[in-house]
Order: C-alpha cells, then structure tokens, then sequence
C-alpha cells in the first residue's frame, strides 16, 4: 500500500506543472526533458536525505541530529562555494567532489566534538550542530561577498527542484551506491549505535564504521547539496515517523525509511508548485515549515515522557 501511494504521488509529479505537456507541439519532448527528470530527483534526494538522517542519529545516538542539524550540509556548501572559486569551469561532478569533502570534514569535526565532550541532555546535540553550521554559514557568506559570489550562494541553499533538467541531475545516481552500501553494512551501523563499549566488545571495529558512515553521510549530503539544494529537517521528520512504529533497527527500517522520505519530499514539492501557481515556492521553505513543527512536537513529547 505503502509503494502504492508513493507511485500515485510520483504520477501527480510527472503530471503537475504550469506547461502544457498534452496540447503542446514539444509537449512530451519538454516532458521527458523535464518532468521525468524532476520526479527521479525527488525520489533519489528524498530517499538519500532521509537515510542520511537514519544513519546520522544511530551514529550519534540523538533523536534531533540530522544533516541540517549538524552544520553538514553548510559545510557542503562551503566546499561548493571554495570548487567554484577555484575552478570557475568546474563540471557538476567536480563540484560535487568539493562539497563531498568539504561536508565530510565538517561532520568528522561534529563527531569528534560529540566524543570528546559529555552532553547531559540531547536536545543540546542539535543546538550546538545548528551554532556551528551558523557559523560556517556565516564563513560562506563573508566569502562569498567578498568574490561576488552572493547570488550564487542563496540559489544553491534555497532547495529547489526547478533547476532539474536533463544533463544537471545525472550524478544524483550515485545516492543509489551509498544507499546499496547502508543496505550491506546495516547490522554493523546497527551496533555501532548502541555506543563504542558494546561495538568493541562484540568485536566491531567502532572507529572504522564510524568513518564509513560519515562517508555515507557526506556522500549523500554533498550530492544533494550540488543538483537541488538545502532540504532542511527531512533527515529529523523521516526516522523519528518510521521508529515510532519499528524501533531502531537499520536493516528492516532502511525500505521504510526511504520509502516516507520520497513521500514526504513529494508532498512538499507538489505542494510548492500548486500554492501560488503558476509561480513556484522553493521546496525547502515548505519543509522548513513542516520540519520545524515536527521538531518542536518531538522536544515536547519527549519533555513529557521524561516528566
């Protein structure tokens, strides 16, 4: 039911829009060029997004982190900004080299500070990962201001699916290497996320997943980064829906996982296209939204069980 309801959703996708695929002369040929496209990007941002958030709060044992609440995905940007600085002719592959580097670097300064600090409460986590992914973002400006590059910065950290098109999107296949690999190493992520004592003593190598899976993690947050933007609290709504009814395992919760990620990310952008037609608003606005709602209820709910 559940793959059914996401596929009526992706129907809706490929058949929303202000241009008129039916009637129209270059109809089908705007359609393919466009429209499927678009709906592939939804499926495989969704999905990266919201495994990347599953992965991030095993790893962290938190509820409230996720690439947005982590600084990730402005460290992705911040990597994105240096690569075209440096190589103003730089493909969408290159830059994607820049942002995957640059965002794997940030989330391995997170990890380390987590380890080496004692957190009495878990709603902290989240604050100091938004503090410095403020003041990345702050970096990235500054920088940015100072090369002329301000505009680019905003279009990039606005998330949106209008930039979508036929040779822009392709690098986004890769989310389905991270994801094949989460699949295979999700009984040792698994364990890694009940803490580095219990890993070590059922023989697991803690470090090296926790490596292996800031990998993943930057990976998928840096290819994001580069075709669509900033898709704020997605990786924060998605786990936190499918735990409540299936607990912590990765391996059974992965399909689920990505399955509601794509919904969700669809909802939103369906609802984008359609609120103030024939104009678009970015995507990353309406999960902004959602997100924050979504967040403040789990600080809330969570205040009342611990009460």
């Amino acid at each position: 039911m559940g793959v059914l309801l996401v596929a009526a959703l992706l129907a809706a996708s490929l058949f929303t829009g202000v241009y008129d695929i039916i009637h129209a002369e270059d109809g089908w040929e705007m359609f393919g060029k466009t429209r499927v496209p678009r709906t592939i990007a939804l499926v495989l941002a969704g999905a990266a997004m919201a495994m990347s958030g599953l992965v991030m709060q095993l790893l962290t044992q938190n509820r409230f982190v996720e690439p947005t609440t982590t600084g990730t995905t402005e460290w992705a940007g911040l990597g994105l900004l240096l690569t075209m600085f440096l190589i103003p002719g730089a493909s969408v592959f290159t830059r994607m080299i820049g942002a995957v580097i640059s965002a794997f670097v940030g989330t391995m300064i997170f990890f380390l500070f987590l380890r080496r600090v004692s957190l009495r409460s878990s709603l902290v986590v989240p604050i100091i990962g938004i503090m410095l992914g403020a003041v990345v973002s702050a970096v990235s400006t500054f920088f940015a201001l100072q090369t002329d590059m301000l505009q680019s910065l905003t279009i990039w950290f606005a998330g949106n699916f209008t930039s979508v098109f036929e040779g822009q999107w392709e690098v986004l296949w890769i989310v389905l290497v991270v994801l094949a690999i989460v699949w295979v190493f999700a009984d040792c992520l698994t364990v890694a996320g009940l803490g580095e004592d219990i890993a070590t003593n059922v023989g697991l190598n803690y470090n090296q997943i926790m490596i292996l899976g800031t990998g993943l993690i930057a990976v998928a947050s840096g290819v994001v980064t580069v075709v669509i933007g900033q898709l704020p609290f997605l990786g924060l709504i998605v786990p936190n829906i499918v735990s409540l009814f299936r607990g912590d395992d990765l391996r059974s919760n992965l399909p689920w996982v990505v399955l509601v990620g794509i919904a969700v990310v669809t909802v939103c952008d369906l609802f984008a296209r359609t609120v103030i037609a024939p104009f678009e608003v970015p995507v990353s606005v309406v999960l902004g939204i959602v997100g924050a709602v979504v967040f403040v209820a789990l600080i809330l709910r969570g205040r009342k069980r611990n009460g």
